[in-house]
């Protein structure tokens, strides 16, 4: 149910900051249209930490009820306190998620018991399958791979989205975990190797903007189709690079209003991209046949 491209989705907004639920709904069709495998909305790229809890909830409801059943969507419902996290976790569910997202917490730097306690927590208050997030380049926090190997005994917890981007890290995770645990890579520029070497695929920031050919990457490398999938990533490599020019999703949203997909909206302290980069940015789009 889980695997393939998994985009990690844009929040659109207007120039005011105000979600742009239009632009979502034509949005969600656009993934569907272009062969997303699945939806995650409301996670780091979707802006979700300028979010307030209303509007965390009523984006992951839009999503779910436009995307109606046609491909799974994958809530990101992590935050820094525990109770947060149950409560945004339960409006998932409630909301019809198929699964929900849970960054480590942020910030109050947790120890390795610290994180099993709170994933401990939420999987006992909530009936829903969660998959851990692990990117300490953002959080502070890294989740190491006997944790993650501890917690994935817990019945409703079925995978990791690890994004070190250290291959060496996946073959650890999954040499300890029980066969279907889901390893899903976080981090597009290494996301070939790291499925080739088990994962089942990336939840991507890449694909808000070339989703057909991040599907045919991913498809590639999951059938080990390793030429297929090389040529596919090829034509990738400059957008799996260029849209960290600046902070995500600061690159990736100029790139869908640069597209004709979104207004130029964004929330501080986020910012619009810096046009000493909108030239490489359009080269990026072309030659993966976005633009």
């Amino acid at each position: 149910m889980f695997k393939g491209s998994m985009v990690a989705m844009a929040t659109p907004m207007h120039e005011d900051g105000a979600v742009d639920y239009d632009t979502l709904a034509d949005y969600v069709e656009f993934h569907i249209e272009n062969d997303t495998d699945v939806l995650v909305p409301a996670g780091t790229t979707g802006e979700s930490a300028t979010l307030d809890h209303a509007e965390h909830c009523e984006l992951i409801r839009f999503v779910v009820k436009q995307a109606r059943g046609r491909v799974p969507v994958i809530a990101g419902t992590g935050s820094n306190s525990t109770q947060e996290t149950i409560e945004l976790t339960q409006c998932a569910k409630d909301a019809g998620a198929d699964a929900c997202l849970l960054v480590t917490p942020y910030y109050n730097k947790p120890t390795q018991e610290g994180l099993v306690l709170h994933y401990e927590a939420v999987a006992k208050a909530v009936a829903i399958p969660l998959i851990l997030y692990n990117v300490p380049g953002r959080t502070a926090c890294d989740m190491l791979a006997p944790t993650a190997v501890r917690l994935s005994k817990l019945d409703n917890i079925i995978g990791i989205k690890e994004a070190t981007g250290d291959i060496s890290r996946c073959q650890e995770i999954l040499a300890g975990c029980q066969e279907g645990f889901l390893l899903i890579s976080g981090d597009d520029a290494t996301a070939m190797e790291f499925m080739l070497a088990g994962g089942k695929g990336v939840i991507t920031v890449t694909g808000n903007v070339a989703p057909r050919l991040f599907h045919t990457l991913c498809m590639a490398c999951l059938e080990g189709e390793r030429t297929k999938a090389q040529q596919a990533n090829a034509r990738l490599e400059r957008l799996n690079r260029d849209l960290f020019v600046e902070s995500n999703p600061i690159p990736v949203k100029w790139c869908l209003t640069e597209m004709g997909l979104f207004p130029a909206g964004i929330r501080l302290p986020m910012t619009p991209l810096s046009s000493a980069y909108h030239e490489t940015l359009r080269e990026a789009l072309q030659l993966a046949g976005s633009l």
